[in-house]
């Protein structure tokens, strides 16, 4: 292969091919945002216009499912479109955190949770590939808010970004193998994360063990030469020759080995002759049975929030007039904004939806109460008071139009439109059996709901979300669905206000590890809706928590089981969620974290034993001194449960590691440091001795006891234990010397 074939390669043809290199048989690849559908593009511009194709429910609904196999599902279905309309890759998943609620993109991504976005991450991609169609998961990494996109610096410490940040990438990588990573726009510690060697190489390479490419999200390169040099294969979209002849000439004049770009070269046309081998063109699936299985997924990915009364599911011969409300029940909003815009060639209205199911002598009326850009009047919330008057039960949609949350740009609060919430709390006025039917991708305040008998969370539910709506509310599905975030009372309550987004480039990640329901947890606080919260219109009792093990190595694998059953009168589907609890005070833990999680259809009466297999990770904690995950020795505790706040069943097993790592002792270390090997006791004993005898005042003198002058040993023990042993130099006036102090930490393990 000749120089200038393998650096044309590294980039693209246009914004979504990819370069051949037709005498060797090297063909192009074609690929398509994603990943709720395909994002099919008539061109080769980012802006050509695009082609019908079937929008799915959007990540942030598919979160709220907890359900692997309904994933995949989804994916596989995606993945026939994309081989019928002759796209190789579909760029996403997206897994980034929900690191606050604002985020302009939540809705692309599946859970503010990293077990829970890993594992559904992973089903995804496998559901592509299986068809013969690579992924592309994205962002690679830290990539939390869409303002200042591509100039903000994300400056996150070690044990966080991998605890929190990095997992559901990991988790993805090391379980489906995705074809492509797509890095991000922003800097991670001041590095591009397209340049970021630590997070290219080292992490994802060599510690990961990722065999594909990674690609530039389209327009984020900086320095070609050091992306190359870091990890990046292929620089999306094609630079017009600007960065190949740069590359060449680094070739030649010896800045970039050739042997390097070789080795990108050749990692990413092993992924090209993967996407040859395994794309098979077919034709394009049923249009109508992709809308019906759009509308299955949506069903189950419907959260039913509130149900005072039980109010739903409504009893249709009972119901004479049914008011709906609220301009989304003729226009509904379906998926978000952005790169991920599908062209739906079919839309289910919730409207017509609903009158479908309702009995033929019952009248259904249409209120619009706002328009289509969130605004209101004294005539359209006269008009909907006035149906909601006449009816049996007024149901009012409502949450996020457009413009609110969308690529981009982040929310500035979590709030509805002004428009939206009078219009809820007007109804209600007149209407006391009122519902409202949420549409939006992510979470939002509720001042109104108190005054409501029923929420449904319907999230951006695809195209055919309106029909699964009109299931749910009328009973022929029965909710299943469970928050995968938090909800919050206001805005003021979440975990990065009032920082988020940054104004100033610089976004510190000062929360660490405490996002989401971790920090509800620690700072106390009791959100509106907490995660993992969902009802059903049946309901599940736990009991038997059995674990096969009270006491073990952390590389044991432990069994932990415990029963669910259906307590109502029809079938449901209740998600199992396991919690993990380190009783280690040493160490600052969440309260608990979400470490498995199962869902489980039963029929009434019926119940079932769930089985969940912890190994080392579920008890590990991101030690930034050695830097690699440990367990600390002790006590652990288990709880299993509906929620986060729902966990009636706990065990608890005592966890002693296998291979404890100790950071490198320096004369930096402090005594305590010392202790922590066994190992090395005896010189921290030998260096206790040495700080102790600086202190002349530890024997008794005068009329002071005993237990006096032992309580000053003690506080002058954890002074010392807390001081860098170096400092022991001038406490002991040069008794103590350097050559000594080089000695001890010589000896040390």
């Amino acid at each position: 292969m000749t120089l200038e074939e393998k650096v044309s390669l590294c980039s693209g043809l246009d914004h979504w091919n990819t370069k051949p290199v037709e005498r060797l048989n090297i063909p192009s690849i074609r690929v398509a945002d994603g990943p709720n559908g395909v994002r099919r593009a008539s061109g080769s511009s980012y802006n050509s216009v695009a082609l019908p194709a079937t929008c799915f429910p959007t990540a942030s609904a598919l979160g709220a499912s907890w359900d692997t196999a309904l994933v995949r599902i989804t994916a596989e279905a995606i993945a026939e479109e994309c081989r019928a309309f002759n796209i190789q890759i579909l760029l996403g998943p997206g897994v980034n955190m929900k690191r606050s609620p604002m985020g302009g993109r939540n809705f692309e991504y599946f859970s503010e949770d990293p077990v829970l976005s890993g594992k559904l991450a992973a089903a995804y991609i496998k559901g592509i590939q299986s068809r013969g169609v690579g992924t592309s998961l994205k962002h690679f990494a830290v990539n939390n808010q869409e303002f200042e996109r591509y100039s903000y610096n994300a400056v996150v410490d070690e044990r966080t970004m991998h605890e929190l940040y990095l997992t559901p990438f990991e988790i993805a990588v090391k379980e489906a193998q995705p074809w492509t990573m797509m890095c991000a726009y922003n800097k991670i510690n001041g590095e591009l994360a397209s340049e970021n060697s630590i997070l290219l190489h080292d992490i994802l390479k060599k510690q990961w063990g990722f065999k594909g490419i990674v690609i530039s999200d389209w327009g984020a390169v900086d320095n070609r030469i050091k992306g190359i040099e870091a990890g990046l294969h292929l620089e999306m979209p094609g630079n017009d020759g600007v960065n190949d002849r740069i590359l060449m000439e680094a070739v030649r004049n010896g800045s970039l080995p050739e042997s390097r770009l070789d080795e990108i070269v050749t990692e990413l046309v092993a992924i090209t002759d993967i996407a040859k081998d395994a794309f098979r063109i077919n034709t394009l699936p049923d249009q109508q049975k992709q809308h019906d299985l759009v509308r299955k997924i949506s069903g189950e990915c419907i959260v039913l929030l509130k149900n005072k009364d039980n109010i739903l599911p409504l009893p249709a011969a009972k119901i004479r007039q049914l008011a709906v409300i609220g301009a989304f029940a003729m226009n509904p909003r379906f998926e978000g904004s952005g790169s991920s815009k599908v062209t739906p060639a079919i839309v289910d209205t919730p409207f017509k939806e609903i009158k479908k199911l309702s009995l033929k002598n019952s009248t259904v009326s249409y209120a619009a109460g706002y328009t289509p850009e969130a605004t209101t009047s004294d005539t359209l919330i006269e008009e909907a008071k006035a149906n909601a008057r006449k009816a049996n039960v007024a149901i009012i949609f409502a949450g996020l139009p457009d413009v609110y949350e969308a690529e981009g740009v982040d929310r500035k609060n979590i709030k509805m439109p002004e428009a939206h919430i009078r219009l809820i709390e007007e109804v209600t006025k007149v209407q006391p059996n009122t519902v409202v039917v949420l549409m939006n991708g992510a979470a939002i305040e509720m001042p109104w709901a108190n005054k409501v008998k029923a929420i449904v969370e319907a999230w951006l539910g695809g195209q055919a979300g309106g029909g699964a709506i009109a299931d749910v509310l009328y009973g022929k599905i029965n909710p299943s669905g469970k928050l995968s975030e938090t909800f919050w009372n206001r805005t003021e309550d979440t975990p990065v206000y009032p920082g988020f987004p940054v104004k100033d480039k610089t976004a510190l990640y000062g929360e660490g590890i405490f996002v989401g329901y971790r920090y509800c947890d620690s700072k106390k606080i009791t959100p509106l809706f907490p995660f993992g919260y969902g009802l059903s219109y049946t309901t599940f009792a736990y009991s038997g928590i059995k674990t096969n093990k009270t006491s073990a190595q952390d590389t044991t694998e432990i069994i932990i089981e415990c029963k669910v059953r259906n307590t109502g009168k029809i079938a449901g589907m209740e998600i199992v969620q396991l919690y993990v609890r380190n009783e280690n005070e040493e160490m600052i833990r969440p309260e608990k974290e979400l470490k498995h999680f199962a869902k489980v259809l039963l029929q009434p009466g019926e119940e079932k034993t769930v089985h969940f297999k912890l190994n080392f990770r579920d008890f590990a904690y991101y030690d930034p001194q050695v830097h690699a995950w440990q367990t600390s020795n002790g006590k652990y505790i288990i709880l299993a449960g509906g929620s986060s706040q729902n966990l009636p069943l706990k065990t608890q097993i005592n966890i002693s590691p296998a291979n404890m790592l100790y950071p490198k002792l320096t004369r930096y270390s402090m005594l305590k440091e010392f202790a922590k090997n066994p190992a090395n006791k005896a010189l921290y004993n030998e260096l206790m001795n040495v700080a102790l005898s600086t202190r002349t005042e530890l024997t008794a003198t005068g009329n002071e006891t005993e237990q006096e002058r032992k309580g000053r040993l003690v506080r002058f023990t954890i002074t010392f234990n807390n001081m860098p042993v170096y400092k022991l130099i001038a406490r002991t006036k040069g008794k103590f010397t350097e050559d000594m102090l080089a000695e001890i930490i010589k000896r040390a393990e």
